[in-house]
């Protein structure tokens, strides 16, 4: 069921998609594509493992992941920006990928008894979300027994911390300006905005603990900017 917070993320996303490799790489200093490695190194693919790249973009971590899992695994990835995912549909054609599958949908409306996953991750998509919480017990719903599951996104650190300030100042004086430049500037404010409403490392890991989840680990990279959650079912 699509609410005002769907709404306004999917024509963000529909919106920047053209431009969304290009911002992430120059907004990041490519940096993304070494945290997003990072979370999948963590959760470690093996071959023949069914897996599901939510809130997916343009597919950087379900290309990752399906370099791990072979001919013999599955993967699909899923987004609710229909432009975002005809890039990563585009992207894969370029490979001639026929593994992976891309499907746009929200990932609340997913089926969780006619999808299963060994493992699952999402980038940047559960700040996104509508109810962070219900994200969580989602993904736990679509894992397998023995399942695990990552999540990669900005931390959301204690205010006035050297963290907190740094990346106040960062959204403030490099993103929007520079997003300014393509005309996404209020596309790009809505980043800070979304990060002040996510819960804290200590918070998701708590809601991961609630919903059943079990060796909850959350960690922070890149000066405690970015945070990592990875969970097994």
């Amino acid at each position: 069921m699509s609410t005002k917070k769907n709404i306004e993320v999917k024509t963000i996303f529909n919106k920047i998609s053209y431009k969304y490799d290009f911002l992430n790489n120059l907004l990041s200093f490519g940096l993304h594509k070494l945290w997003k490695k990072k979370l999948v190194n963590l959760l470690e693919p093996k071959a023949g493992e069914d897996w599901a790249d939510l809130c997916c973009g343009t597919g950087d971590i379900a290309f990752q992941i399906y370099k791990r899992i072979g001919r013999n695994g599955s993967i699909i990835g899923i987004d609710s920006a229909s432009e975002i995912i005809n890039i990563a549909k585009e992207k894969s054609d370029l490979f001639n990928n026929k593994i992976i599958e891309w499907e746009t949908k929200d990932i609340m409306d997913i089926n969780v008894c006619s999808q299963k996953f060994d493992g699952i991750c999402m980038s940047y998509g559960l700040r996104n979300l509508e109810n962070v919480n219900e994200g969580i017990e989602k993904v736990f719903n679509l894992l397998k027994e023995k399942g695990r599951a990552g999540f990669l996104d900005f931390n959301n650190s204690k205010k006035n911390s050297i963290p907190n300030i740094f990346q106040r100042i960062y959204l403030r004086k490099v993103v929007v300006p520079i997003s300014k430049i393509f005309d996404f500037s209020k596309e790009y404010k809505y980043i800070e905005k979304s990060i002040k409403s996510f819960p804290s490392g200590n918070e998701l890991a708590k809601i991961a603990k609630e919903v059943g989840f079990k060796n909850i680990k959350y960690r922070t990279i890149f000066f405690g900017q970015m945070g990592i959650l990875i969970v097994n079912k």
